[in-house]
């Protein structure tokens, strides 16, 4: 009895120790593929960055930093009532301040915690650490991604579409559950439902599929029913109160209702069904490119692709023929990945266009499926030591990986062709050009943008710059655009001057090379405004030709103390300083540019330094309007 008793307690304790040294290699294998996905994410990203907001992120950042948190946050009385996500980009926003480079960096870890979720999902299912890893970098290097990393508005997208998987997963857990008095699954997913409507109103969409799952499991409790459907009241109440309607607003103004049609959604359904398949069938402003146009090696990986992901798919159509008993509850399985890939399509489907953003999550959910099915195609061949048949089946999901790789590479390198990208680059320049050379040092002046081909709006003028301005100053900089240098005068300390180049989109900082065309000192005349005895200069008068010229002479003044101005060689003004500061002007041809020589009787004592042939004399600021 003793003996038998202590062979009990050993293998409990075996068991133990067998269990621990899982967890240990589950816990080191989640580790290493954290780490893995992270690494990958900023790798495939590296070339994307945020310098300057533009377009609906500097609305956003508008909202927040020009209205109440409660108008930034609430909303009252807008076209949309996203408060969780305003909610966050507002706590964003206040915590980066002026650093907008940081937002493709948050937003790239963001994308690899949304993959380290997929991988956990996927290993789940396939009960493999290998295709969680795969699924985890093919997400990630979805071309789908482009959003959701270079702009600040792709973290609505990225909670959204994290919100909505985390859904998934709840229900599939409830569905395949065998603890029938166990329900937590269901009420947590209520309240992810309200939260991501919160987020995005697409994703109201979502409510039947709690309700098939319900049905699959025969629940009986009218609790279970009625949570998703008050999740469901909860967020059209609030809708109604803060915004005045129930119905979710379209895509660039638009409103669903009026612009809704049969053929366009189901144009829209199939070409979104596409995208899953690898193939671009929108538009090039809104993917990069038509398959049409796609080159034929491209389209020949496409398809070699996508005759792996057909095999994989007859391969679980005929494990269910086969399967027996337990087919229903894989194809019960099987048709919720269905629906909620089938529901993100629909509720894409019915505005004005298809961007791929709103595909990433679809893609998401089939990247799981694919894993899912691969784990009912290789269950329990590890256990009866029978892994060499799950070779098949791994090896086409590795070849589809492969294959994959190298399409959404190519199609990554065509992103200046989507519709914002060329302006989102452009005004990264401009902050580069201004705000990243000078920092705080543009506040307080003006700005001017030689040329509008660009046609920037009033809005951006106004709202640019002060993203960069934690002082919220008044006269945080003024813009004024110009057709040619010409029409200022000499260029001053509050002045930068900025060249529109449209041959390469961008803005190019031009204040030095302006400020020495307008006035190029010859000799004797310094940066920081000093002049010797002797000195000469070439400037360029403005629209009137007057030069107002101050010289200031900082120490004691003697008697006789003189300067004489030459204009072209012939002298024009005779100073004689009966003060430390005297002011005169120079009535010279418009946009003529004249040599001026300065001849001084005094130089600075006892001065530090001699930069030129001659002695410091006095200091000189000029203006041409």
């Amino acid at each position: 009895m003793e003996k038998q008793m202590d062979y009990t307690t050993n293998q409990q304790s075996t068991i133990m120790q067998q269990s621990w040294v899982k967890r240990g290699i589950h816990w080191k294998n989640d580790l290493l593929a954290f780490f893995l996905l992270t690494g990958f994410a900023f790798l495939v990203n590296r070339h994307m960055e945020l310098k300057g907001l533009y377009m609906d992120d500097l609305y956003q950042w508008f909202c927040y930093g020009e209205q109440s948190f409660a108008e930034s946050v609430l909303t009252p009385g807008g076209t949309r009532f996203r408060v969780l996500y305003n909610l966050a980009v507002w706590l964003q926003m206040a915590l980066f301040g002026p650093h907008v480079n940081w937002y493709v960096p948050f937003n790239i870890l963001i994308n690899a915690g949304i993959a380290y979720t997929l991988y956990k999902m996927a290993r789940g299912f396939s009960r493999s650490v290998y295709v969680g890893i795969v699924c985890g970098i093919l997400f990630l290097v979805s071309r789908m991604s482009y959003y959701q990393i270079g702009q600040v508005l792709g973290l609505m997208e990225s909670m959204a579409m994290w919100l909505a998987l985390m859904i998934l997963y709840l229900l599939y857990g409830y569905l395949n559950e065998r603890d029938e008095k166990d329900h937590r699954r269901i009420y947590v997913a209520s309240v992810l439902y309200a939260a991501v409507c919160f987020v995005h109103e697409r994703y109201m969409v979502l409510l039947p599929l709690f309700f098939v799952v319900l049905l699959f499991r025969k629940a009986r409790n009218w609790r279970l029913w009625a949570a998703p459907a008050a999740g469901f009241a909860f967020v059209q109440l609030m809708r109604f109160l803060m915004i005045g309607t129930v119905i979710p607003a379209g895509t660039g103004g638009t409103e669903v209702a009026k612009t809704l049609s049969v053929g366009s959604v189901f144009h829209f359904a199939l070409s979104q069904i596409a995208y899953l398949f690898g193939i671009n069938a929108g538009p090039e402003h809104l993917n990069g490119q038509n398959f049409r146009e796609a080159p034929l090696g491209i389209l020949l990986l496409i398809a070699m692709a996508d005759l792996m992901l057909v095999g994989i798919v007859i391969a679980f159509l005929m494990k269910l023929v086969s399967c027996g008993k337990k087919s229903v509850a894989y194809l019960q399985t099987a048709l919720l990945f269905v629906l909620f890939i089938g529901a993100c399509i629909a509720c894409s489907s019915v505005t004005i266009r298809v961007e791929m953003r709103w595909v990433y999550v679809s893609y998401a959910a089939a990247l799981l499926f694919v894993s899912w099915m691969y784990g009912v195609l290789t269950d329990g061949m590890a256990e009866k030591g029978l892994w060499m048949q799950a070779l098949p089946f791994l090896g086409m999901l590795t070849v589809y990986a492969v294959l994959t790789l190298p399409v959404e590479q190519y199609y990554r390198g065509l992103f200046p062709n989507l519709y914002y990208w060329p302006e989102q680059e452009r005004y990264n320049s401009l902050a580069e050009e201004t705000y990243g050379n000078y920092g705080d040092e543009i506040f307080g002046k003006t700005i001017y943008i030689v040329g509008d081909k660009f046609k920037m709006s009033k809005f951006t003028e106004e709202t640019f710059f002060k993203v960069f301005d934690r002082q919220k100053r008044k006269d945080c900089v003024a813009v004024e655009h110009i057709k040619d240098v010409r029409e200022i005068g000499l260029i001053t300390d509050n002045m930068l001057i900025i060249q529109e180049d449209p041959e390469h989109n961008r803005f190019q900082d031009v204040t030095h090379v302006v400020s020495t065309f307008k006035c190029r000192p010859i000799y004797g005349l310094y940066d920081d405004g000093w002049v010797d005895e002797r000195a000469q200069v070439q400037v360029m008068a403005g629209s009137t030709g007057v030069i107002d010229l101050t010289l200031n002479y900082p120490r004691d003044l003697r008697e006789d103390q003189w300067t004489t101005i030459y204009v072209n060689g012939e002298a024009q003004t005779y100073l004689n300083f009966d003060e430390n500061t005297e002011h005169t002007t120079l009535q010279v041809e418009p946009y003529e540019p004249v040599t001026l020589r300065f001849e001084s009787n005094f130089y600075v004592p006892n001065a530090l330094e001699k930069r030129g042939a001659t002695r410091l004399a006095f200091l000189l600021a000029m203006k041409a309007d």
